[in-house]
């Protein structure tokens, strides 16, 4: 079908904005990831890093879908552990899963004990922070891309949809990327929560790659459920706050 005909096509339309909303919600994960990973950096480079992060992983995104045939290939098993067939797809989403999981561990553990943080993966020097910083954002952008990209493709057949889908996602997430970053470097608790997030999606990923299937709707309602108590958390410390300040 053409570029007309798509423009014509009312299912088309369904099309696009059910993938629109599902690749921004996926680009949640990978944003909480990008606002922690760059808070890390001096000030004057986190925006930076963000829009070049960012703009790589669109780069990379719209790569990977001129590559769809090839993609879809890696859902072919590849080998056998156990009577459980693994491909392409499960060893990334695995491997990703467990960067994840030892990058929150790391990051819970430095919160709760910053007496050791002097040990930090990231490097001292601003240079190797900030090369350190892309690459893991490029990583896991990898994972993420992935397995979205083969989730679209059993949505649709069109490629011009998908595209469209996967700009405005990231077009999503460009601008999401300051304001959530900000907030979660005023609000040290949601550092906490971001980070329990990641250690949940790291989970969920390693499952997936050994074969068990985690329902999404699970993950981002306990996700949004999490969140809301933090928020009722918040406007409780800052009633006492005030309360406190007015006495």
């Amino acid at each position: 079908m053409d570029i007309m005909g798509l423009i014509q096509d009312p299912a088309a339309w369904v099309a696009l904005i059910t993938l629109v909303v599902m690749e921004v919600v996926l680009g949640i994960d990978n944003l909480i990831f990008i606002s922690i990973l760059t808070n890390k950096l001096p000030s004057e480079h986190r925006d930076r890093a963000r829009k070049i992060g960012i703009g790589l992983a669109l780069i990379m995104r719209l790569a990977l879908l001129g590559t769809v045939a090839w993609i879809v290939q890696l859902t072919q098993p590849i080998f056998e552990i156990f009577g459980q067939d693994f491909s392409w797809k499960d060893v990334i989403l695995i491997g990703g899963g467990l960067f994840l999981v030892w990058k929150a561990t790391k990051e819970i553990h430095h919160n709760v004990d910053p007496q050791e943080q002097g040990e930090d993966f990231i490097a001292k020097s601003t240079t190797t922070t900030f090369a350190s910083a892309i690459g893991q954002i490029l990583l896991l952008d990898l994972v993420f891309s992935i397995d979205s990209i083969i989730t679209a493709v059993g949505m649709t057949p069109h490629l011009p949809i998908m595209f469209v889908a996967v700009i405005a996602a990231v077009t999503v997430m460009l601008v999401a990327a300051n304001p959530l970053a900000n907030f979660i470097e005023k609000n040290p608790s949601i550092v906490m929560l971001a980070l329990a997030f990641l250690l949940m999606i790291g989970t969920t990923l390693i499952a997936e790659g050994m074969g068990v299937h985690v329902p999404k709707g699970y993950i981002y309602a306990a996700m949004a459920f999490s969140a809301l108590v933090e928020a009722l958390n918040m406007m409780a410390r800052n009633r006492r706050k005030k309360t406190s300040g007015g006495h």
